[in-house]
């Protein structure tokens, strides 16, 4: 069972391509599942779409959903056509994003932290002025809000737990292992899966989030994995699946997961 549950399209602002073209991508790739799973709109912001390079506008949310369900009926019997969404996770906000989320027929939500004290998670500047023991305590602080978000109870799957290495690789090296683990804790507690992500061979760290070492804790814990490429353009969906397929039966886990109508799929390595 080939799958990938975290992918793009345009309405986001910084990706190429229609939904269409990310299910023909699917097809292409051998793919029997695909989620469409687009970035949520500041559902809590009081403008229509602050940042239209970064999400959709709210009033598209309707449109997108109807999109993505009218493709999965033309598509059905080639490949499941799964509607997702990647969630910003603000913990003040939480509320405002599950009513939001309420009158639509999601198969998942991703949820994902993309920013912390106000500044994204990308930004390479933020670490210039911090000393070691800041350092320590913003990574502290970003799995914190990971294992708030395992527990809020929305998310099915926890969006690239390590993506604040992408633009700054050093931060794999700061020194904040039990709170690594204490959110890894929360998460097989909670039992929300997280997804092996392949889109970090693209920033500057080269490499799939989250990283092996953290995957190894993963399985120690017992939480679930999923895929998700995180592709902005469609060449790039199901890049590495059978890669990480090996990976994850070399650290040694047995199974993955996926989900559809918010029911989680066991399938075997």
């Amino acid at each position: 069972m080939k799958f990938d549950l975290h992918t793009h399209h345009y309405r986001c602002g910084h990706a190429d391509g229609t939904i269409e073209q990310y299910i023909q991508a699917g097809i292409d790739a051998g793919l029997q599942a695909i989620g469409i799973s687009d970035h949520s709109p500041f559902f809590a912001h009081k403008d229509e779409q602050p940042f239209p390079k970064i999400a959709m506008a709210r009033s598209e949310l309707k449109n997108y959903v109807d999109e993505v369900l009218r493709l999965k009926a033309k598509y059905e019997g080639k490949i499941d056509v799964l509607l997702g969404m990647e969630s910003d996770y603000f913990p003040d906000h939480i509320e405002v994003y599950r009513q939001a989320y309420a009158p639509y027929p999601f198969d998942y939500l991703i949820g994902s932290v993309h920013k912390t004290r106000g500044v994204s998670i990308f930004n390479r500047n933020r670490w210039k002025s911090l000393d070691a023991e800041q350092q320590i305590d913003e990574k502290r602080h970003y799995y914190e809000l990971i294992a708030q978000s395992a527990r809020t109870g929305l998310f099915h799957i926890l969006g690239h737990i390590d993506a604040m290495k992408g633009y700054y690789p050093a931060f794999a090296d700061i020194a904040a292992d039990d709170a690594v683990d204490e959110a890894l804790r929360v998460i097989a507690e909670c039992g929300v899966a997280i997804e092996i992500n392949t889109s970090g061979k693209t920033k500057d760290v080269g490499g799939w989030y989250p990283s092996d070492a953290m995957l190894e804790r993963a399985c120690h814990f017992g939480v679930d994995v999923t895929f998700g490429s995180d592709s902005h353009v469609p060449s790039r969906v199901g890049d590495d699946w059978e890669l990480v397929q090996q990976r994850l039966k070399e650290i040694g886990f047995r199974h993955w997961v996926y989900f559809k109508n918010k029911e989680r799929i066991t399938v075997g390595l």
